[in-house]
This record gives structure tokens, sequence and C-alpha cells, in this order.
């Protein structure tokens, strides 16, 4: 089934996303070839094939013919020996034909491949042994798929701009890589080093991941050759259109110097500007709160693109529309920025850690807005994303899962990995401190918490390894705190009773986990912290006082009114949708 994600990346901004959706879908998405179901998925349990190979290097020539909306690649690609390997197993949409295949410089019979549903099996002529590589030629093309209603889709988006000229992007983080090139459609699938060559005409630019190697001329047409270390797979990308850029350095912290880059559309100039204005002040942010920008030998970059946006690899797509914000800032940039710390950097080992990636990566604008302006910002985005949590699932499963099983409403935790991911970092922020918090965030990003550049390279983390972390760095072990709100769809909830002049508190919790969650009570002027130590808590509150039970919002826990909202705002767009339908 199609990977249609109800996800809103933050804020719950949905008149926006509708227009962009709308924008993105004047595509070619009528009557093309179904995906098979292999193609469909992404991640799941990585094959014992996939295992044995360390994936050393991508080369990949992309021709594009914007008129036909055609592809004519071929991709080279390098891998050595984890243990002894007698195949290549390989992801590729099989709508994309093959035409031929050589190993290691000697073209292969059609009897040594197949690519029947997506899952491409090249047989070596003879094993490899660990230690050994082998380079192996994939030439291929035809119409790749296209995306309906991209980002929450994968595919490519063919769009026109107001002036009639391509403009081209893909997004296929639903889907996987496996839609344009041949790849390991799995979070761990990254290859070392990744060479894009993307030929377009003269009059179109093709702004990509990494390093811009040079730019060849070809006649009618010119090669973008660019250069990417450790690219995460779904973040490799195609960006086609008659872009301007704009350039500069930005002096770190750290010492190094990182070339910034907005590729725009010719005509968008003053808002590119404005746009690219707002890049130093986050790598501010992110340098200070976090740490290094981690490819500051290769750039920060955004090209605008026909789609909302995602967290292409050092050439975030942005198609947000140059808003004005009551924050102060724009909410989509930081948003997929971030990702180049929570995602890029920090990769989820399986589809089951993607909280990793879109919990903090959502908390980033929180936590930029208090940064900036103080606690309003804070607080009011916080609130908003209250409003988003559904808590049908846990966001966690602890087993191997595909893409849809997370993101699809109805079958995971989808917007929750977002919105609840976020609130509780900042209830655990709340609990540890700041100190210990943005330690761990450190040591979950970089391996180690005395980042600087060049100690560091991208690796793969899990849920668990996050949880050691925390207990690393407090000397407590808060395996009770994820059990609940990771592993557990429901929320705690806080059964308050007043009785005479006693106040006593009990969390109730799912299974009756334990549950030692501190919480603060003002009573009067004075405020109590209850340790809660075996989930119950009392103290003395004459009949009448003033009592608020967790004044400053510490702890994310159930509030039966937000539910009743929540079922408010349903009922609400359930008669929208029927006067609309009446109309």
């Amino acid at each position: 089934m199609p990977t249609l994600r109800s996800r809103l990346l933050t804020l719950g901004l949905a008149a926006l996303l509708g227009n962009h959706a709308a924008f993105a879908a004047d595509t070619s998405a009528k009557d093309q070839p179904p995906l098979s179901e292999q193609t469909q998925r992404s991640g799941g349990m990585l094959p014992a094939e996939q295992k044995r190979l360390n994936f050393d290097h991508a080369e990949l020539h992309f021709a594009v013919d914007t008129t036909k909306q055609t592809l004519d690649a071929t991709a080279r690609l390098t891998f050595s020996a984890r243990e002894r390997a007698d195949a290549l197993l390989l992801d590729l949409d099989p709508n994309l034909k093959i035409s031929s295949i050589t190993l290691d410089g000697k073209a292969l019979p059609a009897g040594a491949w197949s690519n029947p549903d997506g899952r491409l099996r090249i047989s070596l002529t003879k094993p490899l042994a660990k230690g050994e590589r082998t380079t192996v030629d994939i030439h291929y093309g035809g119409k790749p798929h296209v995306a309906k209603r991209a980002p929450w889709d994968g595919g490519f988006v063919w769009a026109k701009t107001d002036d009639g000229q391509p403009w081209v992007a893909t997004a296929v983080e639903g889907e996987g890589c496996d839609l344009f090139w041949p790849c390991i459609d799995h979070p761990m699938g990254k290859p070392d080093l990744v060479d894009t060559y993307i030929t377009v005409p003269k009059s179109l630019a093709a702004p990509g991941n990494g390093t811009l190697v040079e730019i060849t001329d070809e006649g009618a047409n010119h090669t973008y050759h660019w250069r990417a270390k450790h690219p995460t797979t779904y973040a490799i990308s195609l960006n086609i259109g008659p872009f301007d850029v704009l350039k500069g350095d930005y002096k770190s912290r750290y010492g190094n110097t990182i070339p910034m880059q907005m590729w725009y559309l010719r005509g968008h100039e003053a808002q590119a500007k404005q746009l690219f204005g707002e890049f130093p002040r986050m790598l501010d942010f992110f340098e200070e709160q976090i740490g290094p920008y981690p490819f500051g030998d290769e750039k920060m970059g955004v090209v605008e693109t026909p789609h909302l946006g995602m967290e292409h690899q050092t050439i975030n797509a942005y198609g947000n529309g140059y808003p004005r914000s009551e924050f102060g800032f724009d909410w989509l940039l930081q948003h997929e920025f971030s990702h180049e710390w929570f995602g890029n950097q920090v990769t989820n080992a399986d589809w089951d850690d993607m909280w990793i990636h879109e919990g903090f990566g959502t908390y980033m604008q929180p936590l930029y807005g208090q940064y900036l302006y103080g606690d309003m910002p804070y607080f009011a985005m916080l609130q908003t994303e209250r409003t988003q949590v559904k808590n049908a699932f846990p966001i966690v499963a602890g087993r191997s899962q595909f893409e849809h099983e997370v993101y699809d409403a109805g079958h995971g935790p989808a917007n929750d990995i977002y919105y609840k991911g976020s609130l509780m970092l900042h209830t655990l922020r709340q609990m540890i401190g700041d100190k210990a918090f943005f330690e761990t965030v450190r040591r979950l990003v970089y391996g180690r918490p005395d980042p600087k550049p060049g100690n560091f390279a991208p690796h793969y983390a899990t849920t668990r390894d996050y949880i050691d972390i925390v207990k690393q760095v407090t000397g407590k072990d808060l395996r009770w705190f994820f059990d609940v709100y990771l592993y557990e769809a429901a929320l705690p909830s806080l059964e308050v009773k007043h009785e005479g002049d006693a106040l006593s508190l009990h969390w109730k919790v799912p299974h009756d986990k334990p549950f030692p969650m501190p919480v603060e009570v003002q009573v009067g002027d004075a405020m109590h912290t209850l340790p809660m130590t075996n989930g119950s808590g009392t103290l003395a509150a004459p009949a009448g006082a003033l009592v608020i039970v967790d004044p400053r919002s510490k702890v994310l826990r159930d509030l039966p009114h937000m539910a009743e909202f929540q079922q408010w705002k349903k009922e609400q767009a359930e008669k929208k949708m029927k006067a609309e339908k009446k109309g």
C-alpha cells in the first residue's frame, strides 16, 4: 500500500501543508505502473547478504530528460566483504529497466542477475573472502516513479516554475532510495562515500549533496559532480531547476569555516536573501547547544523545492514559501536543518528508532524559540505540539520495523514520534537538568562528550543506546521513564485528591509499571516537590488554599481536557467535510 504519511512536521500547520501538497501535485503521477511490494517497503530486517558487505563507494551518473520525464543512469558501486560473500543483494525499483551489468569490468550474462520484484540479486563470479572488494556497474533507466503528494509519499516531482521552466526534485524517505538508484534500502545501508554526476541542460542547475567537485561542459548540457561522505540513503537527492545561488562563509566557534549556500529560483532573490540571513543564527544555536556542525568541510546547503521539505544531507529541501512567523524564524528550515545532527550525523539503526530523528528534530524548534526570545515561544510551541499527541501506539515497538509501520496512521505512532518525542525530551530535560540533558544529547549525536571537527564521524544509534547514555551521564537507571513514554501507547495520568487539609497524588501508569516521577505542587505561595518514590505522595494543603499541580508544566501526562479538545476538533472537521460535500 502507498506510504501516505499523516505527518505534520511541526506546529500543526495544516493549511500551509495543504497548499504545498496541491502545488507539488502538478506532476505526471497518473497511469504510472504500481510499485512492487518490495519497493514500497523500506527497512525491516537487514538481509544476511547485505550484512556481509560494507558499502564503500557509490558513483551515480544521472542524465535527466525533463521533457520526457525520464532517467538514464549508471551506478558504479563498490563493496568490501565483512565476511565471505557469494552474491550482491541490492534494492532497485523493477520499473527502472536494467540494460546491462558488469562486475569488476566484465559483462555479466542475463542469467547472472535478476530483479523481478525490486530485490536485485547479482551472483558473483567467485565468492569474496573477508576484506576483498568488488565493483559492479549497473546501467538502467526509464520513467522513475512520480510522487503523488511529495514529501508524504516518495518519488520524483516534475513541476514548472511560474515562467514554465522545469523544476524537478526527488523526495524518497518513505519508499526509499531504490526509487531512483540501486542501493541498500535500510537505515544501515549508508555508503561511505557518494559521488553524484547530474547532467542537465545549460539553462538549468543541479545542486546536490556534499561538495561541488566540478561542472563539466558537454555541449548543450553540463554535468554537476558532487561528493558527499556517509550520506543517509534517503538523504541523497536530485534537484534541477533555473537556480541562482547565494554563498557565504560561517566562522565557527570551533575554529573552522563552514560554506553556506542557498539555491533559489530566479526571481525569488529578495525572499531567499532574507532566509539566507537566518543561516548564521541557526548555526550559532546548534553549535552552542548541541555541538559542531557535522558537515562543516562540505557545506550548509538549502535548495528551493516544489514540495514542502526534506532533510537531504547538506542540501536540505525547502518549499515553505518564505513565510514570516510570530516566532521570529522559519520553522521548516530549522526543523530540516536539525536533521543534519539528528538523522544524518546520528542515524537510526532501524525505523523503530526513528523518534531519534524526529523527536529530537521537533524539540529543536521550541528550544530555538527559547534560545532566541525566552520562555514564551518555547511553551507556546510545546502547547501546540501537545494538541497533536495521539497516544494510539507506542513510539518504539521494540522490534525491527518497516518505514510504513512507523509512519502510517492506524499502523504505528506516526506523528507521535515527532510531538510526543519532543514533549518527552522536554520532560527529561526538566527532570535531569540542562547540563546533564545536553551532555546526553552530545554523546548520542557524536558518540563522545567532547566533539570537535575531525574527532567524530557519522554513526548509528538505537533507542537502547540513548537509554544507556542517560544512565552514564546521570548515574541513575531511568529505564522506568523510557519504558512508559516510549514503550507504552498511553500517557501516565496523575490522580489528584484534595480532602480536608491533605493533598494526595498518585501516578496511574499502563500495566502498573513503576513511575517515580517527581511532581512540583504550588500551595498558596509555597512550592513543594513530591518525590513520588513509589508512585504516590501527600502533602498538607489547607482547604480552600490555591493548589496548582505541576505549575511550570514540566511533566508530560494525560490531561482529560486535551482529549476532549481533540475529539471536538475531529467532529468540527467532519462537519466541515460534510458541508463541503453538500455544497
